[in-house]
């Protein structure tokens, strides 16, 4: 069960974020016309509301799995309350690192995955941002690739 639950929300986030990037992009093809520094900072703002979303959705597992399968647990988790499934998604999304919650038994591989998908998906983004930056900085100040 807990390989399951952990291959639906990979598999959920990564196409979650894949098609949220492709509407951006598609958005700003249309919309592009002398809104540089309101597309970046739109941009900024979806991705921050995408990662909460993504870390929403492991938080939602966690959440379920606790309270449903026998899995383990966290240590430090008084209760499987939603919000404190969703902070300890976000401290293992962001990779911050285990502190007042440490997860126990096999509840640990959806933490360790978690983690690996969090960081490439946290990569992506800023891959995605340095792209969109760029294209506004050749936009506004007329500078091609390659020219220091």
């Amino acid at each position: 069960m807990i390989a399951c639950a952990t291959v639906a929300a990979v598999g959920l986030v990564i196409v979650l974020h894949y098609e949220v990037l492709s509407r951006i992009v598609d958005h700003n093809r249309h919309h592009a016309e002398g809104a540089g520094r309101r597309r970046l900072v739109a941009v900024n703002l979806w991705l921050l509301a995408l990662h909460t979303v993504e870390i929403w959705i492991f938080g939602a597992t966690y959440y379920l799995l606790l309270n449903l399968a026998d899995v383990g647990g966290v240590q430090g988790m008084h209760a499987h309350s939603m919000l404190d499934s969703v902070y300890f998604s976000a401290m293992v999304y962001t990779t911050v690192g285990f502190g007042d919650m440490i997860p126990v038994g096999p509840i640990r591989l959806l933490a360790g995955t978690e983690a690996l998908v969090g960081l490439m998906l946290i990569t992506w983004s800023a891959s995605f941002t340095y792209l969109e930056m760029t294209r506004y900085w050749k936009e506004r100040h007329g500078l091609g690739g390659g020219q220091g």
